[in-house]
């Protein structure tokens, strides 16, 4: 499987904006995308495999207390061989969808790009590489700007979310004509629900390829030719 996904990476690394990175400064991750979100496949916590989803808007990596870490220990995240990341997790019940919800700790400073098409998250230490993308700049969690009928909101990019967008309001199902960057969704279905903030989830996301510059606090979305419209 993660010879395949290689393969179908290396296929495409012409097209993407990020294809130029220096060897070296770059680490891809695996995921499949389960439920809609996005299960990093070859991440470990305390050296240990997990039903591990990731989360672009968590400030901190959160763990179900079912997920016994090992006590009196530094927590630690490996996303890969030679990468380790400390950790100082909070513990949520996370209900069953996951094990842990990884935060920004292992790319605080730096970016991720994520490939919905390949199944890759790239770790790009030296930032985001911007040619031909939708740049929003943000000033705490990473945000883009959703037209949605015909006025233009701040919507929190967030990867826990399976949903197209969540918008603040009653918590009902309703529906909204949208428009991300240079895609027109037209008429979709979105939830409305008691959130301060809207959020775009991964229903959206997935027609980009998305880059988040944590450490220059900037999104950058690139429609993804690949994805039919």
């Amino acid at each position: 499987m993660l010879a395949l996904v290689a393969m179908l990476s290396l296929s495409c690394a012409r097209v993407l904006p990020w294809s130029k990175e220096p060897v070296g400064n770059e680490v891809n991750l695996a995921f499949t995308l389960e439920h809609n979100l996005i299960r990093l496949s070859t991440v470990r916590i305390d050296g240990r495999e997990g039903h591990f989803i990731l989360g672009t808007a968590a400030p901190r990596t959160i763990v179900d207390p079912r997920f016994a870490l090992r006590r009196f220990y530094a927590h630690a995240i490996q996303i890969s061989d030679k990468e380790t990341v400390r950790i100082d997790p909070a513990p949520a019940d996370l209900g069953g969808v996951a094990d842990a919800i990884i935060g920004v700790e292992p790319w605080r400073d730096h970016a991720i790009s994520i490939d919905y098409r390949v199944g890759l998250v790239s770790y790009q230490k030296e930032g985001i590489k911007s040619g031909g993308m939708y740049i929003y700049r943000f000033p705490n969690e990473p945000m883009i700007n959703v037209i949605v009928d015909g006025r233009e909101i701040a919507a929190i990019v967030d990867t826990t979310s399976p949903d197209t967008l969540v918008l603040p309001g009653s918590d009902a199902r309703g529906t909204a004509n949208v428009r991300v960057a240079d895609v027109d969704f037209g008429a979709i279905d979105v939830q409305y629900a008691n959130v301060t903030r809207a959020r775009v989830g991964n229903r959206v996301l997935s027609r980009f390829l998305v880059t988040i510059d944590y450490g220059r606090k900037v999104v950058g979305l690139w429609r993804d030719p690949r994805v039919a419209s």
